[in-house]
């Protein structure tokens, strides 16, 4: 499941939805609460965000089943519903587990193949996206591969494709080369791109001075870092150049992450107002 979907991706309009999910992953996951609105507006208003932003924000995740909203007196709380910790699960499984550097692939690639007719063009265009996301690359028309085995039944269930689609797990054999597979089917110059840039926020003596304190900085790199790994295919690094900027920006991340963490959660508990649910 995605955080959110394929669109959340890009457009500077998701920032608040992905800066939110940041907020319950870290703030409301796993600890039985809802949070008070008006104290999401307090820690939204340190990232710029604001208090329309946030109540939009709120509302849709509500109409998508993402938030639930409790009441008391006059305020009004959100937790988290299954769907929500389904999502920020995954998340945080991306974040702190999966990672962005693959040293451990074991030499086997997943396959999915498709046709389909120009009358289900709106299908094939789903279908690609879901497949991006999902970390899989374009080798030649209609098929696709990413490295390692995935689970690709819930991408395709919904999506009614029959016999239409193929999914094999293989492995390269002469003359095909694995390299030659992940420069064909991966724009690695891309993704390397997407890690300088997150080094040249991050990877300096002092990030985001202009940030008020830690728990913005926290929340705006967790955001940042999730983003990136969402994004990613994790590609084998062996495949990969030496200085492959993923495995300086991981252990940037864990570092900042770690020296934020104290600080922000005493700043967290000090403005937010929870109910116990």
């Amino acid at each position: 499941m995605t955080l959110g979907g394929e669109d959340d991706q890009a457009a500077p309009s998701a920032r608040p939805q992905s800066l939110m999910f940041s907020f319950l992953g870290v703030y409301v996951l796993h600890r039985d609460v809802a949070v008070y609105s008006g104290s999401v507006i307090d820690v939204f208003a340190r990232l710029g965000v604001s208090e329309e932003a946030v109540r939009s924000t709120l509302a849709r995740m509500v109409k998508r089943n993402l938030l639930v909203r409790h009441r008391r007196g006059r305020k009004v709380y959100f937790g988290l519903t299954s769907r929500a910790v389904e999502v920020l699960e995954d998340g945080r499984e991306r974040v702190w587990k999966t990672g962005a550097v693959n040293r451990d692939w074991d030499g086997t690639w997943t396959v999915v193949g498709f046709s389909l007719p120009d009358s289900r063009r709106s299908t094939r265009h789903d279908l690609r996206s879901r497949l991006i996301w999902n970390g899989f690359g374009l080798l030649q028309s209609g098929l696709w591969i990413a490295p390692g085995t995935k689970e690709v039944a819930d991408v395709l269930a919904s999506l009614e494709l029959g016999d239409s689609v193929t999914v094999l797990t293989a492995r390269a054999f002469e003359p095909t080369d694995a390299a030659d597979l992940v420069r064909k089917a991966f724009d690695t110059e891309q993704i390397a791109r997407r890690y300088g840039a997150f080094l040249a926020q991050w990877d300096v003596p002092r990030p985001l001075p202009a940030a008020p304190d830690d728990l913005a900085r926290q929340l705006l790199l967790h955001t940042d870092w999730l983003q990136l790994v969402r994004q990613d295919p994790l590609l084998p690094t062996e495949h990969l150049p030496e200085d492959w900027p993923a495995i300086r920006a991981e252990q940037v991340f864990h570092t900042l992450a770690r020296d934020y963490e104290p600080r922000a959660a005493e700043l967290a508990t000090a403005v937010l107002d929870e109910l116990a649910v």
